[in-house]
């Protein structure tokens, strides 16, 4: 049977159990993660935490909906048991009535039939990482290959280990003056979570200097037993004349090469994103964007100012 709980009546103790021993299990689908992102959260429970999936609902003119929070790129149905599309369409029932919007995204193995709600298609990448570093990178792209040769002749340096402000400020003054529904709760929440991992262990910053001690690039990877997610990332305008990103997700691959890991891009449907994840042998997956709007005929108008959120 599948219950609906709220909050404070989550076994995040079972939860995190369940978490772990999903064969599609996320660092992010974990409790403490969850907090962060989304304090209230609440749950669809099957029986004793056999598989169980996130709700992250908010109230906005008296309208409940369900919405992804900023950090997750994929939640859904998690599992310790088998996951057909049978299964999956009964979570998606049993999601309270009371939520009159949802939008949320699933993820890669969660395949519902079409009913009553509308599935749009997104891309991701991933790269197995079990194979030694030359095999890895034979399969770089003539392009990324080209960009890596420029990165090593411009004098780089690699840091493992840098301050959470240092990434999110390189951030700041380059691409996030281009993205306006970025607010200071959503850098503080993202320190949060960098931090919280880091002293979990879950996660590490990387940043790459210029020839003349300048950041130029930095990425954050979440890291649990499965999979190593590049989260967040910034970069220069000279980063892009240098190859530094490039520089610095091959130096990860060449760290993390002969593990069991999968390195989780997150994304992109961008196409220019998705060419740079491809170039380095990334295979392309697909997961949902689950959108039920249940609302009547005179609220449709609502579901921008919903989406805005």
């Amino acid at each position: 049977m599948i219950s609906y709980l709220l909050h404070s009546d989550i076994d995040k103790a079972k939860w995190d159990v369940c978490i772990r021993k999903s064969f599609n299990g996320s660092v992010c689908a974990l409790s403490w993660y969850l907090d962060v992102v989304h304090k209230d959260w609440e749950a669809l429970v099957e029986d004793d935490y056999v598989r169980v999936m996130p709700l992250t609902g908010n109230e906005k003119y008296g309208i409940y909906y369900l919405f992804q929070p900023f950090f997750t790129q994929q939640l859904g149905i998690f599992s310790t048991e088998i996951l057909d599309s049978g299964v999956i369409n009964k979570f998606i029932a049993a999601i309270p009535e009371k939520f009159h919007f949802v939008q949320i995204n699933l993820n890669i193995h969660n395949h519902p039939h079409p009913e009553d709600y509308r599935l749009i298609a997104n891309k991701n990448y991933l790269l197995d990482l079990i194979s030694r570093y030359p095999e890895l990178s034979a399969h770089y792209t003539t392009n990324t290959k080209r960009n890596l040769k420029k990165a090593l002749s411009s004098g780089l340096t690699l840091v493992k280990g840098m301050e959470p402000n240092l990434l999110t400020d390189l951030f700041r003054q380059n691409k996030g003056r281009e993205v306006k529904h970025w607010h200071d709760l959503h850098y503080q929440r993202l320190h949060q979570l960098i931090f919280k991992a880091m002293f979990k262990g879950m996660g590490d910053i990387y940043g790459v200097y210029s020839e003349h001690n300048e950041l130029s690039a930095g990425a954050f990877f979440l890291k649990d037993h499965q999979h190593l997610i590049l989260l967040f990332s910034a970069t220069t305008q000279e980063a892009r004349q240098t190859g530094a990103m490039t520089f610095l997700i091959d130096a990860v691959i060449k760290e993390h090469a002969e593990t069991t890991l999968v390195l989780d891009f997150e994304g992109s449907n961008n196409p220019d994103l998705a060419r740079f994840y491809r170039g380095f042998g990334a295979q392309e997956v697909s997961y949902y964007t689950l959108e039920i709007n249940r609302l009547s005929f005179p609220l449709n108008r609502f579901v921008q100012a919903l989406k805005g959120r």
